[in-house]
C-alpha cells in the first residue's frame, strides 16, 4: 500500500503541502520577526499558505511584522507558488542531472495546464525565462521610479512588489498596499502591466513571444486574450458608475486619476490583490462587481487563480448556444467540445459550493456581515487578496477569525491555487473500471 506511487495530482497537492510547511517553519523563527519574538504558529502557517498560494490575505502586517529575512521567505515562497512547484522541483531534477521519471513529467504537466507532454521540459525551461525577465523588467523599473523616495531600499521595494505583481500575490511592503501611489502612471502601469502578464498564462506568453504576421494565433490564445480584454474594459467602466459619487474614493480625483484608479482595480482584483482605493470605503455595488471578477480570476497555466476565464467563458458560451437551440458552444468559427464543456461547469460548480459552504461555516463560527465574509471567502478561493480589513488595522479580515476559521480560509487559497478539479482528483481513490452497466434513466430537468 505505502509503496504505490502517488498520481500527478497527489504529487502536486502534497508538494505545495511541503513548501507550506517548511515556510511556516521559517517564519515562525525568531529571526523572521521584526520584534525578535515570533510571530506564532497560527500567523505564520496563515502567512506561508498566502504566499505560497499567491494570495495576499494578511493576519499581520508584512513590513511591520517581519524582519528582512521574513521578508525573503515570503518573497520565496511567492516565487515558488507564482512557478509552481513542480516547475522548481524539475529545475532541480535537470540541474542535478538526474532523468525526470515518466510520472514527475506528467505532474508537471498538471501544473502547468498542459494537453500535451511533448517537449514539456523545453516548456519548463521558457516559464522560468520568461518569469525571471518580467520580474526583472519590473524590478529595475518600479526601483527606479522609487529611488528618490527611499534610496537604496528601492532596490529590495522594487524587486518584491515586482516578484508579488507578475505572480499575482498582492503582497506589498507598504502597509495600505499602493494606495499612496494611486495617482503615479509609471507604479500603476508597471504593476498593472506584470499583473496581466503573469495572469493570461504561460502558454500565451509563449505564443506571443513567437507571434508573426500572417500567422493565426491559437484559439486558446485569442480567447484568453478577448475575454482579458472584455472584463478589464467592462469593470474599469463599471468600477468608475459605481465608486465616481463616492467621496471616499473617486469622488475627489478628476477624470484622468479616476479611470487610472478605476483600471487598476478592475486590473487586480482578477487576482492580484494589490488595491490603490480604500477597500472598506467601497459601495456595495462594488464588492458584488469584484466578487464577481474574483470568482472568474485569469488565465489557466499561469500565476492567476479563480475558475479561470477560460472555464467562464465556455460556460457563458455553452449556455447561450443552448438559449439559441445550438447543439455545441462555437467560438471564432471553431467548436467547443462536450469534454470540455462539462469540465467546465464541473469545476464553477465545485467552486461554487466551496465558497458558499465555507462561507456559512464562517458566519456560524464568527458571525459577522456577510457581504464582508463572502468577499473573504472568494478573495481567498480566486487566490485575489483583496479585504474589506479590520477597522484601525492594516490587515485582512481573516486576522478577526479565530483559528479555525483562518484554516479554511487557507483550505480555500490551497483549493483556488491548485484548482478544484485537481484537488478533488488528489483526494479521490485510485479509480477502477466499472464492471456493471446500467439502463438509461430520465428526469426533469428545469
Amino acid at each position: 500500500m505505502f509503496g504505490r506511487p502517488l498520481s500527478p495530482p497527489q504529487l502536486l497537492a502534497s508538494g505545495m503541502a511541503g513548501v507550506i510547511l517548511v515556510g511556516t517553519l521559517l517564519l515562525v523563527t525568531p529571526l523572521a520577526a521584526a520584534d525578535g519574538a515570533g510571530v506564532g504558529w497560527s500567523a505564520a502557517f496563515f502567512t506561508a499558505t498566502s504566499a505560497v498560494c499567491v494570495t495576499g490575505l494578511v493576519v499581520v502586517d508584512t513590513p511591520t511584522a517581519f524582519s528582512g529575512f521574513g521578508q525573503a521567505v515570503v518573497l520565496l515562497l511567492i516565487q515558488i507558488g507564482g512557478l509552481g512547484y513542480m516547475t522548481l522541483s524539475t529545475l532541480v531534477v535537470v540541474a542535478l542531472g538526474r532523468r525526470v521519471s515518466m510520472n514527475e513529467q506528467h505532474s508537471l504537466q498538471e501544473s502547468l495546464n498542459l494537453s500535451s507532454r511533448s517537449d514539456i521540459l523545453r516548456f519548463a525551461m521558457t516559464v522560468i525565462k520568461l518569469t525571471l525577465a518580467f520580474e526583472l523588467a519590473g524590478a529595475v523599473i518600479l526601483a527606479i521610479r522609487w529611488w528618490g523616495h527611499f534610496g537604496v531600499d528601492a532596490l529590495w521595494l522594487g524587486l518584491f512588489h515586482s516578484v508579488s505583481a507578475f505572480n499575482n500575490a498582492g503582497f506589498s511592503l507598504f502597509s495600505n498596499s499602493l494606495m499612496d501611489w494611486r495617482g503615479d502612471v509609471v507604479v500603476n502601469v508597471t504593476i498593472m502591466a506584470l499583473i496581466v502578464s503573469g495572469g493570461i498564462g504561460y502558454l500565451v506568453l509563449t505564443e506571443l513571444g513567437r507571434y508573426r504576421r500572417n500567422v493565426s494565433l491559437a484559439l486558446h490564445t485569442r480567447f484568453v486574450l478577448t475575454l482579458t480584454a472584455v472584463l478589464i474594459v467592462g469593470g474599469t467602466v463599471a468600477i468608475l458608475i459605481t465608486e465616481r459619487g463616492n467621496p471616499a474614493t473617486l469622488g475627489p480625483m478628476g477624470w484622468p486619476g479616476a479611470i487610472l484608479a478605476a483600471a487598476f482595480q478592475s486590473v487586480t482584483t482578477r487576482t492580484a490583490g494589490f488595491n490603490t482605493l480604500d477597500m472598506a470605503a467601497l459601495q456595495p455595488a462594488t464588492y458584488f462587481l469584484m466578487l464577481i471578477l474574483m470568482f472568474i480570476g485569469g488565465a489557466p497555466g499561469g500565476t492567476a487563480g479563480g475558475v479561470k476565464i477560460s472555464t467562464f467563458g465556455v460556460t457563458v458560451l455553452a449556455l447561450w448556444a443552448t438559449i439559441r437551440g445550438h447543439g455545441e458552444p462555437t467560438v471564432f468559427w471553431r467548436r467547443i467540445p462536450a469534454d470540455l464543456v462539462a469540465r467546465a461547469f464541473f469545476v464553477s460548480l465545485i467552486a461554487f459550493l466551496a465558497v458558499n459552504v465555507v462561507t456559512g461555516v464562517l458566519l456560524v463560527r464568527e458571525g459577522g456581515d456577510m457581504l464582508r465574509t463572502l468577499f473573504e471567502a472568494v478573495s481567498a478561493f480566486g487566490t485575489v487578496g483583496l479585504s474589506t480589513g479590520v477597522a484601525g488595522t492594516f490587515v485582512s479580515l481573516s486576522a478577526s477569525f479565530s483559528e479555525g476559521g483562518q484554516l479554511l480560509i487557507c483550505l480555500l487559497m490551497f483549493m483556488g491555487r491548485i484548482g478544484p478539479l485537481t484537488l478533488a482528483f488528489a483526494l479521490a481513490s485510485r479509480r477502477t473500471p466499472t464492471r456493471v452497466g446500467y439502463p438509461e434513466g430520465r428526469v426533469l430537468i428545469g
